[in-house]
């Protein structure tokens, strides 16, 4: 029987994969563990960079078709109209494909890491790009750069489960394919590292730099290769610093941290809202995309990603961003243009949480990015207009991206560098430096974690900044606490404290009520002075004082918080309000060494 055309194509492909797969396991024999490494994290990068080009090719024709429409028929519905379609079309796929069901944000990524051993489903190696790219593509207020990453990280992931790598060569591989993600998608190697170090490795040593720096260089190059460039957020042209400008560096700094501190509260309450708003996910996408529609009519630029409106803004040419609004009439007054951007700065957090809370799917780096810029914009084209000092309106536009970022995210390496790159210099560092840092310290101040991980950290789910809650975090009290121990109850007699303290070698007893749940504890240097005494002059309840005691399902970084506070080296365990037994801190420091081994990339 002769096959079709179509047949012959898929068997090539299945020749060709099974093909690629031998040549693999033969490499694995051949090559040393380190160099089969080396070119694993080249072949995960690739991969990833692939599905960037995907997603940003695909973003780019929607976008460059609603532009043509839009001047065709000179009405902004289309704009309106097409989110509506994609977030449907997302919420469609996910209930009939994906289980109805999908991860969204980085902090699956670190999830992953901290609780799952690196392993991530193989299902998230397409789901983000197909549903992302109907998100954003068709005009979701949100970003790519969030499913880039959960897609390198599923690549990487999956690779390093099929060649049956270790825990810690898993997560670096995982952390490869978000760097090689980023560095796809800015044409930014080094900001590709950084990320993947700030957000996703707990520690490493200077050897893993090495598999970070090669799927970043990878990612960068098919960039370069493939992506035209007015599909990456650029900006090549020569930016100075003035260091007459250093205060309002500054006073950009100050204002990026409070904008990123608001952006990140209004995201989650508009998001949770309208994430709860009806059990009917289709009445819900309807609701959250129909408000989303409203936004973009009135402000066309919430549209999509946004990138285009930022060249406008660093060019000095803000008056386009009011093409297809209503005010487009006022576009060469200054002070209108300057109060739509004003505007636009408040509500882009509303319009992200929309699409996302209505089950559209992307990320909040591309609004942050859309954030700051607007309100590097703004600063200095205020000062510009009032008279006050003529200050450069696309250093802060840029300048002002990487201060939201670093608020935001509380990355402000990864935002220093990434901007830097995509201007092609270092120009800017200092100012790049002020701002981020000051931004940081701000938001840092108010939300403790960063926007995409606040809703689990404090749970103790995934990593942080915090190296030494991350190591906690992974303690199992069930796997360390020590359940063999005497106890009393309230009847018993001072002559059953002698005899557990003289045969044993605990230093404190559990007093106990007849359901089992903690009534006190006897601490035997309270007692010591009299307890081996002929003549006590103190009764059996005198020696019971109150017990310090937790859960067995709390965090270990919260009990060691607790014995910190109380100055004790033990607490006492329950479960379901029962007595289960007791953990030192001793235990819980031995345990901490040995996660510092583990997790520890070399």
């Amino acid at each position: 029987m002769r096959l079709s055309t179509k047949q012959k194509f898929f068997q090539y492909i299945k020749k060709s994969f099974n093909f690629f797969q031998n040549l693999l396991n033969l490499l694995k024999l051949v090559l040393s563990e380190r160099q089969f490494l080396y070119l694993s994290c080249i072949l995960v990068a690739i991969s990833s960079a692939f599905a960037v080009i995907v997603l940003k090719t695909f973003a780019h024709n929607v976008f460059q078709f609603t532009i043509y429409i839009n001047n065709l028929v000179k009405l902004p519905y289309i704009n309106s109209i097409l989110p509506i379609i994609g977030i449907l079309l997302t919420v469609f796929v996910v209930q009939k494909f994906l289980d109805g069901s999908i991860e969204k944000g980085t902090s699956q990524i670190m999830i992953a890491v901290a609780k799952k051993s690196g392993i991530m489903p193989k299902k998230q190696m397409y789901a983000q790009i197909l549903t992302s790219s109907l998100t954003v593509g068709m005009g979701g207020s949100a970003g790519l750069e969030s499913p880039i990453t959960i897609t390198g990280a599923a690549f990487g992931s999956n690779y390093a489960q099929y060649y049956r790598f270790k825990y810690k060569e898993r997560t670096l591989l995982l952390a490869c394919g978000v760097a090689a993600g980023i560095a796809t998608a800015f044409n930014a190697p080094i900001a590709g590292v950084l990320f993947a170090i700030e957000i996703v490795l707990a520690d490493m040593s200077v050897t893993a730099f090495i598999p970070l720096l090669l799927s970043s260089a990878t990612g960068a190059l098919i960039a370069n290769l493939t992506l035209k460039s007015n599909m990456l957020l650029s900006f090549r042209y020569a930016l100075g610093f003035d260091y007459h400008n250093v205060i309002f560096y500054v006073i950009l700094g100050v204002l990026a941290g409070f904008v990123s501190v608001y952006h990140a509260r209004l995201f989650r309450k508009v998001e949770h809202l309208i994430g709860n708003y009806s059990d009917n996910v289709y009445w819900r996408a309807i609701v959250g995309a129909g408000s989303l529609a409203i936004l973009i009519f009135f402000f066309p630029t919430l549209f999509g990603e946004g990138y285009e409106s930022i060249k406008y803004l660093a060019n000095d040419e803000a008056g386009f961003i009011l093409n297809n609004s209503l005010l487009e009439s006022f576009r060469t007054n200054q002070w209108i243009v300057l109060g739509f951007v004003f505007v636009t700065i408040l509500i882009k957090s509303i319009a992200t949480g929309l699409t996302l809370g209505s089950g559209g799917n992307g990320g909040n780096f591309a609004p942050s990015l859309f954030v700051g810029s607007y309100l590097g914009f703004f600063v200095a084209k205020f000062f510009n207009l009032i008279g006050f000092k003529e200050v450069p309106v696309g250093n802060f536009t840029v300048v002002g991206m990487a201060a939201v970022l670093s608020g935001l995210f509380h990355a402000p390496l990864t935002a220093i560098f990434l901007i830097a790159e995509i201007t092609g210099g270092y120009g800017l560092i200092i100012p790049l430096m002020i701002v981020s840092s000051i931004s940081f310290a701000i938001s840092k101040r108010y939300d403790k974690y960063s926007m995409d991980i606040y809703a689990i950290a404090e749970k103790g789910i995934v990593f942080t900044s915090d190296k030494d809650r991350n190591l906690f975090n992974k303690i199992d009290l069930f796997s360390i606490y020590i359940k063999n121990i005497k106890t009393l109850t309230v009847y018993n007699s001072i002559e059953d404290i002698k005899e557990i303290f003289s045969t044993t070698t605990q230093d404190f007893i559990p007093v106990l009520n007849e359901d089992k749940s903690i009534h006190g504890i006897i601490v035997l240097d309270n007692i010591r002075s009299f307890i081996f005494n002929d003549n006590i002059d103190k009764s059996y309840l005198e020696c019971i004082t109150e017990a310090t005691s937790t859960s067995i399902f709390t965090n270990a970084a919260n009990v060691m918080k607790m014995m910190e506070a109380k100055k004790i080296d033990y607490i006492l365990l329950t479960k379901k309000g029962k007595f289960e037994g007791y953990v030192t801190e001793s235990l819980l420091l031995e345990s901490y060494r040995s996660n510092l081994n583990k997790l520890r990339i070399e």
